[in-house]
This record gives C-alpha cells, sequence and structure tokens, in this order.
C-alpha cells in the first residue's frame, strides 16, 4: 500500500503544481488565458481563467490531499489517529469520485460544454478522478480491521 500512496501523492502533487501556475498567470495547455480557460475550464462562455485566488485556493485543498495518504501510510508523524485519517481518506475519496462521475453525465456536459475541455475532460479528467478516488478508497479500506 506504501507505493500507492506515494504514486497517488505523487499524482496529485503534479496537479496541484498546475493549480499554482495557474494561479500565477501561467496559460498552458493554452496558448493564452482563453484558450487555457477553454481546455481546463470549460463552463461556457469561460474566456479567461479563474482568480488567483481561486487556482491557490484549490492547490491549498489538493496539497492537502497530497499529503494524506503519505500520513495514512505513516510516512511522516502526525497526530491524527489512524482510523481518523482513514476515514477522511474515505471522503476525499468520495469528493474524487464525485467530480469522476459527474464528468460523464449529461448535467455536466451541459455546464462545461467548451472545447477542448468537454473531450479532455471525458478522456483525461473525468476518469483521471475515478482512479483517485479508488486509490484513497482502497487505501482507505485497508486500514479498517476486518
Amino acid at each position: 500500500m506504501t507505493l500507492l500512496a506515494f504514486v497517488l501523492s505523487f499524482v496529485l502533487l503534479l496537479i496541484t503544481a498546475l493549480h499554482v501556475y495557474w494561479g500565477i498567470g501561467g496559460i498552458w495547455p493554452g496558448t493564452d488565458q482563453a484558450s487555457c480557460a477553454r481546455a481546463v475550464v470549460g463552463f461556457r462562455g469561460v474566456d479567461e481563467m479563474p482568480s488567483a485566488f481561486a487556482s491557490f485556493a484549490v492547490a491549498a485543498c489538493l496539497v492537502l490531499a497530497t499529503l494524506w495518504p503519505l500520513a495514512l501510510e505513516g510516512v511522516f508523524a502526525t497526530p491524527f489517529p489512524r482510523q481518523g485519517l482513514a476515514a477522511t481518506a474515505l471522503m476525499i475519496g468520495l469528493v474524487f469520485f464525485g467530480r469522476g462521475i459527474a464528468g460523464f453525465t449529461p448535467w455536466w456536459r451541459r455546464l462545461a460544454p467548451e472545447q477542448p475541455f468537454a473531450r479532455l475532460d471525458q478522456r483525461l479528467y473525468s476518469p483521471l478522478c475515478l482512479l483517485i478516488g479508488a486509490g484513497f478508497a482502497i487505501l482507505a479500506i485497508t486500514e479498517f480491521p476486518a
């Protein structure tokens, strides 16, 4: 399970770094604010990236999620009991599952139809969220006694 925790944390660290990059004005994978927003935000009519505050707020949440699998596996000391860490990991997993599932619903398609976001969401973003959710669920479940 330690390998899963490190892989999960590494993936989340990369996603965190992307949000920090966008928060400081980065425009990849676009060529300007509008094309970047259409690729990573995707909401109807979007033409600029979210504010720096919004990007940094998401990055702050992601950095906590990045540390959680490592804490759960005992990679570093934490004052939280293992059962509490596991229960919280399960909740984090449910958030990612929810986002992953949402990406395949007609409701989400109507909310975020911009291209290339819609295509990237179904091929990359939503499946990645489902995998991250599964990783958290696996780590959490293995901590509860049988």
